[in-house]
């Protein structure tokens, strides 16, 4: 989840006009359903069973043309709310007549680590083919951090393309002059991603641990044009420090960690809240023993028939 930006106005005082805008709106708001008559319509069918990407938790990943060059790595989220280039993946394009627009928002990940953006550019992104393709300018934020994917494509591009995404079929569609087009997720480098961005996860909570800063190596190019070895930037930094906390008193080994700029009385109800709850912790592989399977199951992501 990335939030921040400037999709939801780049200062303060715009975005506290931009939630009054909201709540006049939900005041006086009139359903008014739209004439789809020339909208085509657009559905999932069922998935074959023989599919092995029938039965997955992988993300959406896919592959478009950005500025006329074919990037892949691109991962659609929904819960964005901006559309990401990174840093690599922008040089390597060699876009030299283009500039980035200043952005004076900065963005906040899950864990509320704080990216400056090194700026804004806008794009084109074109997704389908022939007669169902479809081709919108976009706002991208750079961003300077290292990443097992090229872009982000979060719910400006959804809402711009009025797009329609599944993650079970893997799919991607949108309205067209000429029908529904559709963008098929690839499976392979959707789980390349994941392993690489759990090894980057890894390595960085390392660093911190150890008080490291990590070496400097030769990064993944974009998997489009022009593609070529760079180094990868530096790591991203924590927002704040961490600050430890028993979830059993009196118990060192069995902890977990908050925010240091909270309140005291607010560190104090967070403290209680998970002591209170400690019993529903799995600290250790001995923890999971004994679940009933109707609770949780794990499974290998294979198909019988086929036996991938």
């Amino acid at each position: 989840m990335i939030a921040g930006g400037p999709s939801g106005r780049d200062s303060h005082q715009a975005r506290k006009s931009q939630v009054r805008e909201a709540h006049q709106i939900s005041i006086k708001e009139v359903l008014d359903i739209e004439t789809t008559e020339d909208t085509p319509i657009i559905q999932f069918g069922r998935a074959k069973r023989s599919d092995p990407r029938t039965i997955h938790n992988d993300a959406l990943i896919i592959t478009a043309i950005l500025a006329n060059y074919e990037v892949g790595r691109i991962f659609i989220d929904s819960e964005s709310s901006v559309d990401i280039l990174f840093r690599e993946a922008y040089d390597q394009m060699q876009l030299g007549g283009v500039s980035l627009e200043k952005v004076n928002t900065s963005l906040y990940g899950f864990a509320g680590e704080v990216v400056h953006p090194r700026g804004m550019v806008s794009l084109p992104l074109t997704m389908g083919r022939g007669t169902m393709r479809k081709i919108c300018l976009l706002k991208f934020l750079v961003v300077d951090v290292p990443s097992a994917y090229n872009v982000i494509l979060g719910r400006p591009t959804l809402n711009t393309f009025q797009a329609v995404i599944s993650t079970y079929h893997m799919k991607i569609k949108f309205p067209t002059p000429g029908g529904v087009g559709e963008v098929q997720g690839d499976p392979l480098q959707s789980r390349k991603c994941y392993v690489e961005a759990v090894r980057k996860g890894q390595k960085r909570n390392m660093d911190d641990t150890h008080g490291q800063s990590p070496p400097s190596k030769k990064g993944k190019a974009p998997e489009g044009k022009n593609s070529e070895e760079t180094e990868t930037p530096a790591k991203v930094q924590p927002a704040e420090e961490l600050l430890n906390v028993e979830i059993i008193p009196g118990n060192p080994d069995k902890t977990t960690r908050i925010g240091s700029h909270l309140g005291e009385e607010t560190k104090k109800e967070i403290t209680l809240c998970l002591q209170r709850n400690a019993d529903i912790f799995s600290l250790t592989p001995q923890d999971l023993e004994g679940i009933d399977p109707q609770v949780i199951t794990h499974h290998l992501n294979i198909d019988l028939v086929t036996g991938q």
